[in-house]
């Protein structure tokens, strides 16, 4: 069962559906906040969690960002991670006033970006009881490695950049991904890992018309400064279970999720799921039941 509901933000709603099991019975239920990847919308990756997560018992919420999806913002497409932490608060907000969640067992699962999203804002949100990640990535990382002159250099380029759109009052978008297949093999971008994200977020298969695949280019110079794991070893004391994929891609995230695992101060349980990629971790069935029953099972004893 999905209810739809707004999150109030301040000045803003988000967009959110309120994934419950059919069956949960009369006492407060256990409850996750998903935070999902950069770009994507609540139809997508965190449906396919939500949605199983439900069925094993638990509430489960996901939610579009600000200024993305159908979620209220502007300017539109902005990727800001602290306003991302931020939502994850909003939402908790929101759980815990809901007649069927128990506030105090409420916990968050981060998927890729998310992830690290999802840490960032455990180590100071202390309503978050437990903490999942799957194929987490450390957002600020993976930009700061993409700079082939270097951060630093980047960071001048983009402030000449947003000079330009304060005078001119016009605001530039990036792509988060070549648009369409043939686009890729036009950039000369055919590894593995490039090719499931386009065939995820693409085509048909994962597709959804909320999802823009465009970024607000002032929101790079956000990422390159962020660090989603910073003072998790000294206040992030939450149980944390950690699910990677097992083929070790061009992503970070296999990086990123063992660098969490050996930082955080309490590490419950390390799933490494065999033969799967990275965004076979987003809706490959097989993928996504084996790390959901891990999950599931994690949640249960922790919240």
């Amino acid at each position: 069962m999905v209810q739809h509901i707004t999150i109030p933000r301040g000045p803003i709603e988000l967009a959110a559906d309120l994934h419950l099991p059919l069956d949960g019975g009369e006492a407060p239920l256990r409850a996750v906040v998903l935070s999902t990847p950069g770009s994507s919308v609540k139809e997508q990756i965190g449906a396919n969690y939500a949605s199983r997560l439900a069925a094993r018992g638990l509430a489960a919420l996901v939610f579009d960002p600000a200024h993305q999806g159908q979620s209220g913002g502007d300017p539109r497409d902005l990727e800001d991670p602290y306003r991302r932490g931020e939502d994850i608060s909003y939402a908790i907000d929101a759980l815990s006033t809901h007649p069927r969640i128990d506030p105090r067992r409420i916990g968050v699962l981060g998927i890729c970006a998310g992830g690290g999203y999802a840490v960032h804002t455990a180590r100071t949100d202390h309503r978050i009881r437990a903490v999942g990640t799957v194929v987490p990535s450390d957002i600020g990382t993976s930009f700061r490695g993409f700079q082939p002159d270097g951060p630093a250099a980047a960071l001048d380029a983009m402030a000449e950049a947003r000079t330009t759109e304060s005078l001119t009052g016009n605001l530039t978008r990036t792509n988060w991904l070549p648009d369409t297949p043939g686009d890729a093999v036009a950039a000369g971008l055919t590894d593995i890992d490039t090719t499931q994200a386009i065939a995820f977020y693409r085509t048909e298969r994962g597709w959804n018309k909320h999802s823009t695949n465009r970024r607000l280019s002032r929101s790079d110079s956000l990422l390159l400064g962020y660090d989603a794991f910073h003072l998790v070893d000294r206040l992030m004391t939450q149980p944390l279970q950690v699910v990677l994929a097992g083929r070790v891609g061009n992503t970070g995230s296999y990086e990123a999720g063992m660098r969490l695992w050996k930082l955080a101060p309490n590490p419950v349980d390390l799933m490494i799921v065999e033969n799967a990629g990275h965004y076979e971790m987003y809706d490959e069935p097989a993928y996504v039941d084996a790390a959901v029953d891990r999950l599931a099972e994690f949640y249960t004893n922790h919240l």
